[in-house]
């Protein structure tokens, strides 16, 4: 490790305020994913129906997942997450998902796009984090890989082969 982790002897490394700021966008924003997940998922209509109100509900399990690794490693560290409604509402940088019945297809647009704007805010704090703490920006390498196959998988359902 560098000298520039922050760390004390008597109780172990701590994360700078930097670094608790970058976690807590990923956070908010893998809570948000999984909200949209499940408003998706309620109000999903049309061909193929079943199959990608399942997918969805293994996208939210995903999000759900990450979200809670994140906000575990964030009191590992002794930082304190957040993700109460009022402040993921406020935190969140996903395009919001919308409201009322949506079609198959426009739902794989949209959902398709909210990972990978999850995917864009890891991506985006990953390589301070990883210099702050690589056990950390491991955790968001492993986000980052699930996130990704998610995304292929549902934008999946709209592609056509290329030729």
């Amino acid at each position: 490790m560098t000298s520039t982790l922050n760390s004390s002897s008597a109780s172990g490394f701590h994360g700078s305020p930097v670094f608790a700021d970058h976690l807590q966008r990923v956070l908010a924003d893998l809570v948000a994913l999984h909200l949209y997940g499940k408003q998706a998922h309620w109000n999903v209509v049309g061909p193929n129906f079943r199959d990608l109100h399942l997918q969805l509900d293994e996208l939210v399990d995903a999000a759900r997942e990450h979200s809670d690794t994140i906000a575990e490693r964030m009191r590992a560290l002794d930082l304190i997450p957040d993700a109460g409604p009022l402040a993921v509402a406020r935190q969140t940088t996903l395009t919001d998902f919308g409201t009322g019945e949506v079609g198959t297809a426009d739902t794989v647009d949209r959902i398709s796009q909210l990972i990978r704007e999850t995917v864009a805010t890891v991506r985006a704090v990953h390589d301070d984090v990883d210099h702050e703490d690589p056990t950390t920006a491991d955790l968001l390498h492993t986000v980052i890989h699930d996130l990704e196959k998610q995304a292929w998988l549902i934008s999946s359902e709209n592609r056509t082969p290329k030729r």
